[in-house]
């Protein structure tokens, strides 16, 4: 049993997230719609960035991510994309934090009888990350990304 969550957070919490459908690729049409509906939820979470501009987005180079028309729709509305460089996992906010973090405190060890319960679970899981937990994680976040700066992007490993 497999279902796929796709998750965007800040500093201040979940954003957008939304399951795949079952048997639906991401691909760049998909991934196009994720993102309209993201930026539905940036316009009604933080209307505050919403007006300035004031944030970015950073997703890894998975393939859907960093196709031509994904790229043209995201400088069309005047997004700052942050690159991920290649093979720099510990740069991934989700792989730094919420993977762990989800897994951890809910879903680790458990069995699941079908792919609602562990959407229901998941769901859970996100809901009880504290603030405190995501502002750390965009600390922490920095001070990696600083430190594959300083070393002309040759960082890959934690901390």
């Amino acid at each position: 049993m497999k279902t796929v969550i796709i998750v965007f957070f800040d500093v201040r919490g979940i954003v957008h997230r939304e399951f795949v459908p079952p048997g639906q690729t991401v691909n760049q049409e998909f991934y196009l719609e994720v993102l309209r509906r993201l930026r539905e939820n940036v316009r009604r979470k933080h209307p505050e960035l919403w007006r300035s501009d004031d944030w970015f987005l950073q997703h890894d180079n998975a393939p859907a991510y960093t196709v031509l028309s994904v790229i043209r729709y995201l400088a069309s509305l005047g997004w700052t994309v942050v690159p991920h460089p290649p093979h720099s996992l510990a740069l991934a906010p989700c792989n730094l934090f919420l993977f762990p973090t989800t897994k951890k405190k809910t879903l680790k060890g458990k069995r699941f009888a079908n792919v609602e319960e562990v959407k229901t679970a998941s769901q859970e899981a996100l809901n009880n990350i504290k603030l405190q937990q995501f502002q750390r994680c965009f600390t922490q976040w920095e001070k990696r990304f600083d430190k594959c700066i300083a070393s002309n992007g040759e960082y890959l490993g934690g901390d």
